[in-house]
């Protein structure tokens, strides 16, 4: 039933859902692991030593002790689950182990995403090449043939081939990252942000994060804060558009506005998808707008996140909370005037 889906996809979708299989399953591990790291340093106090800040108080050492191993198992995890994809549970500890590989080495996600592929394939190959076996021997492919022949292939893969060569293009980009001038960091924040907003839980919503995460995880945090303001601002704006353009809004979208301030307050980009389906010419731009507004005060101001998720409520964990805050009200207040300048008026009888 799998290979006959499969079969009916192009090339890109293909990829595309085994690359979204990937991260749907890796996600639990960045947002739970991340907060707990995030309120480690909360609980902690950065006057007992600032060398080991995060794990100075037995809660926070707690804290930071699980965040870590959970965070820790993301790129494995995002392997296994794109190689369980292609080749379906016999992938699993093929990925798995491409995945940490990865890690170990340095190559992070980009050479995770690459063992996820290399497993999934190595495993369909290992079943067409050894369809010789007889079916009274059929149990032992999945049990014994397929992990052990796949685990060889996919570790002489990684070490020799991918690990290497990604991984200094890791090293490339995380001196690049940390060399950027204060217009690029700007530049980079205005484009995450907007990314965010554009397509609201899309790839490009999802290539942002995702980039944002690798950030986060080579210690840079700047990046997840703009990329966290870009996915408030839609749903927010939204919300405070209905609030003072009651004109341009049925009662129930004014309705459906009013939770649109959780929504966005709770970095949940989506909750504007039903504004914008409605009306894309003139959300769209507004919220991407806004948003790009935000993220590039983000940065200008120095904002960083350790934590990748949670909204405003991660606010104590946010380096310069400040300015975190006027980013993010400019950049609402930018698209909802927006949305208010380019909606037009509803008919009477449907503002009643």
């Amino acid at each position: 039933m799998r290979r006959d889906k499969m079969k009916k996809e192009s090339i890109g979708q293909k990829i595309y859902r085994n690359l979204m299989d990937g991260i749907t399953h890796m996600l639990p591990f960045v947002i739970g692991g991340g907060l707990l790291i995030a309120l480690a340093f909360l609980f902690d106090d950065y006057a007992i030593d600032p060398s080991n800040f995060g794990s100075n108080t037995p809660l926070s050492a707690f804290l930071k002790q699980i965040g870590d191993l959970t965070f820790g198992f993301m790129l494995p995890v995002f392997a296994a689950y794109i190689a369980v994809s292609i080749a379906g549970q016999p992938g699993m500890v093929v990925g798995f182990i491409g995945g940490v590989l990865a890690q170990q080495s340095g190559a992070g996600f980009l050479g995770a995403l690459l063992a996820g592929f290399i497993a999934g394939y190595i495993v369909v190959l290992l079943e067409k090449v050894l369809c010789f076996i007889p079916k009274s021997l059929e149990g032992l492919k999945p049990m014994l043939l397929y992990p052990l022949l796949g685990l060889i292939l996919v570790g002489a893969v990684m070490t020799f081939v991918v690990n290497p060569p990604v991984t200094m293009l890791n090293t490339m980009i995380t001196e690049t990252l940390t060399g950027m001038g204060a217009s690029s960091q700007i530049l980079l924040g205005i484009v995450l942000a907007a990314m965010m907003a554009v397509d609201m839980g899309g790839p490009l919503n999802k290539g942002a994060y995702m980039f944002a995460v690798i950030c986060f995880d080579a210690g840079n945090y700047a990046a997840m804060a703009a990329v966290i303001i870009g996915g408030m601002v839609p749903a927010t704006s939204i919300a405070l558009a209905t609030t003072l353009f009651k004109n341009k809004f049925t009662k129930k979208d004014r309705e459906a506005g009013l939770t649109n301030y959780i929504l966005g307050l709770s970095f949940i980009t989506e909750g504007a998808i039903s504004f914008a389906a409605a009306d894309p010419f003139r959300v769209l731009p507004s919220v991407t707008v806004g948003s790009a507004v935000a993220g590039g005060l983000a940065m200008f101001f120095g904002c960083a996140s350790r934590a990748p998720h949670g909204g405003i409520f991660i606010l104590p964990v946010i380096e310069n909370p400040i300015g975190f805050v006027i980013a993010f009200l400019s950049g609402v207040v930018v698209a909802a005037l927006m949305i208010g300048f380019l909606k037009k008026t509803v008919v009477e009888e449907e503002v009643q």
